[in-house]
């Protein structure tokens, strides 16, 4: 066999290799002779895989087939992920949500407002001095408990008690003027007696002749001095008598000042400040300074709660009330509205209530902190629905009502919110079935599956019927 050179090449073509490669030759047969036998076919074949390929070729075959794989890989990573959004596109197009619901319920029983408020003492009162002097006594400390009149200090006030013993000689000293002037008066009145019968005398004897003229003239004219003096007289009884009652006034005035040397309770009570003590100087009407007691009646408590305008058309007075306070729990304490300012704020837009509550015990105290439930009744009836019942969206607040398996909105509005559920003013009338937690993105008239009570329960739901 003829050997022919064979050249390997690169991938630019030019030569890496060479080498012979024995091929075989076929001879064909000269003249008549006999041709000589062709190898077969499968013959053939097995000598061409003996020949080992070329090592460049083998590095590429080993480059291309993971490469191939990966490829592969991915493509069929890439349908598969197409072929499952695709099918969960068709279930959520195809799939109808299921929701729970509930009624809504048309409720007339009164309206339960709970607020907050604080105690006050019924009757309370800031003690100060009205005499000026020292203490001398004291009777009562902070949370004494007294009745009315009780001696809390005593106060000695030597100056004013001179004062007083002035006074009330001053006073005899205007009474015996007083007696004098009627006494003035009485004699007056004498001398007038004693001219006018003179005056009939001479008048008498001068018209017989036997008196002169002049003495007659005399005489009358005396008559009508004596007069003017009992006029006089009673006028200085008159007067006398104003600076004795102008006197008496003073030693009363002296009197009661005296009377404030003893501070008393004004009411049955507790002192709840004390800001003296026996040696200490106070002085009279200083009610800038600090108050010597203060005394508050706690039998009865007035609570004083503001309450807002949702609530105040139905407050009145008499309207009972529940009070709690967070120190006391399990006791309940009960109350009336017993007045209130019947005109609202204009700046908070609330009206000022208190209520009374009896407090015999003492259990309540002044100044806690407590909250104050009304049951106010209901001018209309309303429509009470879960809160999770609300769907807000660009068209605003709305409820979705199921029909026959499908959704309808209607626009609601609020009127009260509880919390756990809120009480519509229009929008819905009542016994309507409402979808709890609609999922967004549903049309109106969207298709939807009701979830049987026995599955809710099971998730927790519980009974989801609007309760107030």
């Amino acid at each position: 066999m003829d050997q022919l050179p064979v050249h390997d090449r690169g991938v630019d073509g030019r030569a890496l290799v060479t080498r012979e490669e024995h091929l075989p030759v076929v001879v064909e047969p000269q003249g008549g002779a006999e041709a000589a036998p062709a190898p077969d076919a499968g013959q053939q074949n097995k000598a061409k895989r003996d020949v080992p390929p070329p090592p460049r070729a083998r590095v590429l075959i080993y480059a291309l087939v993971p490469l191939g794989l990966a490829v592969a890989y991915g493509a069929y990573g890439h349908w598969a992920e197409s072929a499952r959004a695709q099918d969960a596109r068709n279930q959520t197009i195809d799939s109808v949500p299921e929701i729970r619901t509930a009624q809504a319920k048309r409720d007339n029983k009164p309206t339960e407002l709970v607020l907050p408020a604080q105690t006050q003492a019924f009757d309370y009162a800031n003690l100060y001095a009205r005499a000026t002097g020292f203490i001398v006594e004291r009777h009562v400390d902070i949370g004494s408990r007294v009745h009315r009149g009780d001696l809390l200090v005593r106060i000695a006030a030597p100056d004013l008690d001179q004062q007083l013993v002035q006074a009330a000689a001053q006073l005899g000293q205007v009474q015996a003027a007083v007696l004098q002037a009627r006494s003035q008066v009485e004699q007056a009145q004498a001398n007038t007696s004693l001219a006018k019968v003179t005056k009939f005398r001479e008048t008498t004897l001068a018209s017989q002749g036997w008196e002169t003229k002049q003495n007659a003239d005399n005489s009358t004219a005396n008559a009508s001095v004596q007069v003017a003096n009992v006029d006089s007289a009673r006028a200085g009884v008159t007067v006398a008598d104003a600076n004795f009652q102008a006197q008496l006034a003073q030693v009363q005035r002296l009197q009661a000042l005296t009377a404030f040397e003893r501070i008393t309770a004004p009411f049955d009570g507790v002192i709840t400040t004390r800001n003296v003590d026996v040696g200490d100087l106070v002085s009279a009407d200083s009610a800038s300074g600090a108050p010597a007691f203060t005394v508050q009646s706690d039998d009865v408590l007035r609570i004083s709660v503001q309450v807002p305008q949702s609530g105040a058309v139905g407050l009145h007075d008499g309207l009972d009330a529940s009070i709690t306070v967070p120190e006391l729990p399990g006791r309940t304490f009960h109350g009336v509205v017993a007045r209130s300012s019947v005109a609202l704020s204009p700046v908070n837009r609330s009206l000022t209530a208190e209520v009374d509550v009896p407090n015999p015990s003492h259990a309540l105290r002044p100044g806690l902190y407590v909250n104050v439930t009304f049951k106010i009744p209901r001018a209309t009836p309303a429509v009470i629905i879960p809160s999770d019942a609300l769907v807000f969206n660009s068209d605003g607040m709305q409820v979705a009502v199921v029909q026959d398996d499908k959704l309808h909105y209607r626009k609601v509005t609020i009127a009260r919110d509880f919390g756990q559920t809120v009480e519509l003013s229009n929008g819905l009338d009542g016994g309507e079935t409402i979808g709890l937690d609609v999922p967004a993105g549903l049309d109106d008239g969207a298709k939807i599956k009701v979830q049987p009570p026995e599955q809710d329960k099971k998730r927790g739901g519980g009974d989801q019927t609007a309760s107030k």
